[in-house]
């Protein structure tokens, strides 16, 4: 398992050559609190800068110190108003571009619009038009967290260091679940299992596969498309053009892969949001015989009723980062703790701005993690 010791973290954490400035570009001071904790380990003092919205919905940032020939590191975290979140960015960017700031490397623990990184239909990639907006912007360094899909590094032509959350969620099960060793990791769908996998492995503990869940938001979905066009007399259509139709898929019924029964379930994916499959997976648990059930996640969205959905479901508690700011949440839903993943954010600053490796923060992290 990789984890980073706080003990020679904290030795080396302030440790940094001069030239470097630390920004926040929220205009909603509850998502600055990520900033204050990155600059604390750093022990450098947040840069000076105004951001904030015209009467008529406007980004305005104003920069009140100099950047010239310095390295700017630029903390974004993800609001409820996420496009503004990323004007914000954006336009922070283009101010340090034009500047003359040395290199511009953004931190972004949760990438918005990752969700968004197939082509579905009709639709588009709108992870490849973000990554383009931001390096079109002047950024020239990306440290993430935990992307949904590993291949939306490719769509930056900068380099992108995709950090992960689970050395610390894996840390926070061997400390605060006493029994731990009775627990079985789950996934709540298939696609989840390398992820669970990964947990498990890790943990020595067994896995189970949720399977046959109802159909997700990204699953396809008939959209009327026909190409070529449908003809109206199948005879008038050469024998060499036609094509086998591909078989329609149909969900079984639900079964779980793997023994629950008296055991602590513990489920794992990268995002909470709409918590509705959670919900039914920790019912489907109950009903095998998981006697607790625990949720683990690097970015909690928790949107919407979320939090009351949590409160009152069997879920008996919900363990998310701090790469998202979800303190109302909490204060809705008891069952919502928190694990902080700054010293991780300030050690990768850190290594950048003194031009050294970044392995050490990959390290025991294989090409399925």
């Amino acid at each position: 398992m990789f984890c980073v010791p706080s003990t020679e973290l904290g030795a080396i954490m302030n440790i940094t050559k001069g030239g470097l400035v630390l920004f926040s570009a929220n205009s909603n001071s509850s998502c600055m609190e990520l900033s204050k904790r990155i600059a604390e380990r750093l022990g450098v003092e947040m840069g000076k800068v105004q951001v904030y919205q015209e009467p008529n919905r406007e980004t305005r940032v104003q920069i009140q110190e100099s950047v010239r020939g310095k390295d700017v590191f630029i903390i974004q975290t993800v609001s409820k108003d996420v496009n503004t979140t990323i004007m914000e960015l954006l336009i922070m960017v283009y101010a340090c571009k034009t500047s003359c700031a040395k290199s511009i490397i953004g931190v972004i623990p949760y990438f918005p619009y990752s969700k968004q990184c197939k082509m579905r239909k009709r639709g588009s990639i709108v992870s490849k038009l973000l990554a383009s907006m931001m390096c079109k912007a002047g950024l020239t360094h990306l440290i993430t967290m935990d992307l949904h899909q590993k291949e939306i590094q490719g769509f930056f032509n900068i380099p992108v260091d995709n950090l992960r959350a689970s050395p610390f969620l894996l840390q926070y099960i061997q400390e605060e679940i006493p029994d731990y060793r009775n627990a079985v990791i789950v996934a709540k769908s298939p696609a989840s299992a390398k992820r669970a996998q990964s947990f498990a492995e890790r943990l020595r503990l067994g896995i189970a596969v949720i399977h046959g869940e109802a159909q997700d938001a990204e699953s396809d979905m008939v959209d009327g498309r026909h190409s070529p066009p449908t003809a109206k007399n199948v005879a008038a259509i050469h024998p060499s053009l036609e094509i086998p139709m591909l078989i329609p898929k149909e969900k079984p019924p639900i079964t779980v892969v793997g023994d629950v029964g008296g055991r602590i379930a513990i489920i794992v994916d990268d995002i909470i949001d709409d918590v509705d499959s959670f919900l039914a997976a920790a019912e489907t648990l109950k009903e095998r015989g998981a006697y607790k059930i625990f949720v683990m996640a690097t970015h909690g969205l928790l949107s919407s009723d979320a939090p009351r959905l949590i409160e009152e479901s069997a879920i008996d508690e919900v363990v998310v980062t701090n790469t998202i700011p979800h303190e109302i949440q909490k204060l809705q839903c008891p069952k919502i703790k928190t694990v902080d993943i700054s010293m991780i954010l300030s050690e990768a600053i850190r290594r950048i701005h003194n031009g050294e490796s970044m392995s050490y923060l990959f390290r025991n992290i294989g090409l399925d993690d």
